[in-house]
């Protein structure tokens, strides 16, 4: 059964995830509060949800307040959504007012990108603790549908179930329900990938890696540019918090690459900091717009040239553009010379380390399929298995000296295909290629 949801106070309701989050209540027609510390922050938290929304008639279904009205917007509340800063002591020091004011049948739930929700909720009380878990839209939720469910193990399970209906039902959303595991399961395989690529320009260069590993390798927008699009701030807590919190296979990866901490300190974070810049630094307007690169090393942006030409992307771009998609990923895994193990390298160990996620953060090889194609906008790691065959992929997994996730020997064993969704387009997560 659906939650029965009338009312939703945002906490934070100022920020991008509190707005965004508000935003899709609204759009349900969901009666939605935005709180901030100020009115005036609520204000531009209203002003966010109608530049997502493209809408001003959305800011009918939604009233401002400062946290001073807490008390009074909690007591008829069916729904909290904490969006504040992104740092533990924080939330937990605002669960605690709410735990005070809350509804004794509301349900409490975070936007965390990664933390732990049982030390968010840690010693709260019984009800509060059943009745919160976490709930990460990815940025825009006006536009990306995933999202992930993330319970701890005193939730209860008619709240997450309910929860679960209300947010695949109504709120539209590609739901994945994963583990109380650090950055769960999309930012964990998604910043694996973006912060190796960010480690391989210091050697390679910014512009390489990113015409490397460009939307023919099945993305929406090439890794530094989405660094960019995310923040670095934003990429930082996230390896960060990897970084100290994992010690997989993958743990070197999750390394924030030094020139990338210096210039954060210097205050560049990326399109956000459009005067400083990060992997790219843009300068002008229209006609009269031009781009600058950055050179890792020197931390100096030079002007960009013409995109670097690699025969290996060049190829596939092209069998993309007349829908060969098989045949694109045959020339991956046949291809020789530097740039094809490069890229191989960066797309097998995606593919890896998503796929041995399975059992640990998510159940099944289709939960790391959906948040990866409806949260990030990529080729799901199973299509691309099913694109170059499983038991090529065994094959070229061990050559790389990467795990060969189970779900790929079975596949590879029984013959199957191991992407399940007959409803998806495979076209959808390859129309960048160029």
């Amino acid at each position: 059964m659906e939650r029965q949801v009338h009312k939703v106070v945002v906490l934070g309701g100022n920020g991008t995830m509190g707005a965004g989050a508000g935003a899709v209540f609204a759009a349900a027609g969901i009666r939605t509060v935005l709180l901030a510390r100020t009115r005036d922050k609520a204000r531009h938290g209203l002003a966010r949800v109608e530049q997502m929304a493209k809408s001003e008639v959305i800011g009918r279904a939604i009233s401002l307040g400062s946290y001073d009205e807490l008390a009074r917007e909690l007591a008829d509340a069916d729904l909290v959504i904490e969006a504040v800063s992104e740092q533990l002591a924080i939330k937990r020091a605002l669960f605690e007012d709410v735990d005070r004011h809350r509804r004794a049948d509301a349900v409490i739930a975070t936007v965390s990108s990664g933390l732990s929700i049982a030390a968010m909720c840690a010693g709260r009380s019984r009800g509060f603790l059943r009745h919160f878990l976490g709930i990460h839209f990815f940025n825009p939720p006006t536009v990306i549908t995933g999202c992930e469910l993330i319970p701890h193990a005193d939730t209860d399970p008619t709240v997450v179930a309910e929860v679960a209906a209300l947010l695949a039902g109504r709120l539209g959303r590609a739901l994945v329900r994963t583990a109380d595991t650090p950055a769960f399961a999309g930012n964990r395989v998604g910043f694996k990938v973006l912060n190796e690529c960010a480690q391989l320009a210091e050697q390679h260069g910014v512009a390489y890696i990113d015409a490397l590993i460009g939307p023919h390798t099945g993305r929406a927008m090439a890794p530094l540019a989405t660094i960019d699009f995310v923040g670095w701030d934003v990429h930082q807590a996230i390896v960060d918090n990897l970084f100290a919190s994992t010690h997989d296979e993958a743990h070197a990866r999750f390394a924030l690459p030094g020139y990338m901490a210096g210039l954060i300190e210097h205050g560049h974070l990326g399109n956000k900091t459009a005067e400083l810049g990060g992997f790219y630094r843009r300068v002008g307007k229209g006609k009269e717009a031009r781009t600058f690169v950055l050179d890792p090393h020197t931390h100096a942006y030079e002007p960009a040239g013409p995109p670097p030409v690699i025969e290996v992307a060049r190829a596939m771009a092209g069998l993309h553009r007349v829908g060969r998609y098989r045949a694109a990923f045959d020339v991956l895994a046949t291809a020789d010379g530097a740039d094809a193990a490069l890229m191989r390298r960066v797309i097998l160990g995606y593919v890896s380390y998503g796929l041995a996620r399975v059992g640990e953060v998510v159940e099944a090889a289709a939960d790391v399929d959906r948040i990866m194609g409806y949260g990030f906008n990529w080729a799901p790691p199973s299509v691309l298995v099913d694109l170059i065959g499983a038991r090529r992929t065994c094959g070229l997994l061990e050559a790389a000296h990467l795990p060969v996730p189970r779900v790929i020997v079975d596949a590879a064993e029984t013959g199957a295909r191991l992407f399940q969704d007959p409803t998806v387009d495979l076209g959808r997560f390859f129309q960048g290629g160029s």
